[in-house]
């Protein structure tokens, strides 16, 4: 998800919040789309690939509401870095960890994104982290320990690249946010997205092509049904979406209002996928989001 500047607003829009509903719950179903996308595709091929084509035409869409998609000759070192990180890194990151992880596992990691940000905020940014926050976050992480460490050492074990590269991408999503609170990138929030999607993808892509084998000429129909709503889905609706819910919910709102894609992505693993819910993912979801909740509400 992007970081944009957020004006703030005491009353809530039922168009906010049906926006706020259409992405969280697109975000969601991306994990176990993503999932078994990987059955017919390579993980950085088709999730850079898709998101070089999405960024491309959120850039459409900027220039169509009239934002200016020009960037001023000082942002481009900050606007590559914070892509890298915030795009980048979560691409690739988490389409490599669902080589080793279910999709409900991968969404429930990847919900601790700001719980990395409350951390990392402390040495970048000075923010001392309240004791609240500090509780929040021991909730959290006893969340993610249920869930890694279900199934015993052995199946840990057998999870744990997958385990590394998600929480790797939660931690590059926080790094880009803490970073952008630093260095704020002063464009509009559609362009922003465009070109942070687009330069944190082009690396992608680029690794796919040179170090996996995709055929894309063999994607079966739902393959290229997948594909599809990656590209338009998961990085245009979803991010018009996204800017429309900010620019009509307040930020708490919007903030606590995402926490439902975790809880979309468990389920529609478990009914698209026949992934197993039981007792261990109901706790390991339930602790983990009221640890986050929790944190974005102090």
């Amino acid at each position: 998800m992007t970081t944009v500047q957020d004006a703030s607003r005491g009353r809530m829009s039922p168009l906010g919040l049906a926006c706020l509903g259409v992405a969280s719950i697109g975000w969601g179903l991306n994990f176990p789309i993503m999932k078994h996308l990987l059955t017919e595709l390579p993980p950085l091929s088709s999730r850079g690939l898709s998101g070089i084509i999405g960024a491309i035409a959120l850039g459409a869409i900027a220039v169509w509401r009239g934002q200016t998609i020009t960037v001023p000759r000082g942002l481009w070192s900050r606007l590559v870095l914070v892509s890298l990180l915030t795009i980048g890194g979560w691409v690739a990151c988490m389409g490599l960890a669902l080589l080793w992880l279910r999709a409900s596992d991968a969404a429930v990691l990847g919900i601790s994104i700001p719980l990395w940000v409350v951390l990392l905020a402390w040495p970048v940014l000075g923010e001392r982290p309240s004791a609240v926050r500090a509780v929040t976050l021991l909730i959290s992480l006893g969340g993610i320990t249920v869930l890694i460490g279900g199934g015993g050492f052995d199946a840990s074990l057998d999870k744990l690249p997958g385990i590394l590269f998600a929480l790797a991408g939660a931690i590059c999503v926080a790094s880009g946010t803490v970073l952008t609170k630093h260095f704020p990138l002063a464009l509009p929030p559609l362009s922003l997205a465009a070109w942070q999607i687009g330069l944190g993808c082009i690396p992608v892509a680029v690794a796919g092509l040179a170090l996996e084998d995709p055929h894309f000429a063999a994607l079966s129909t739902i393959g290229w049904a997948s594909m599809v709503y990656m590209t338009l889905v998961q990085f245009c609706v979803c991010y018009v979406c996204w800017f429309v819910a900010l620019e009509r919910l307040p930020a708490a709102t919007a903030s606590i209002g995402t926490l439902l894609v975790p809880v979309v992505g468990v389920l529609a693993a478990a009914a698209m996928l026949h992934e197993p819910l039981g007792l261990r993912e109901v706790i390991a979801l339930t602790v983990t989001l009221a640890g986050v909740a929790l944190a974005l509400r102090s």
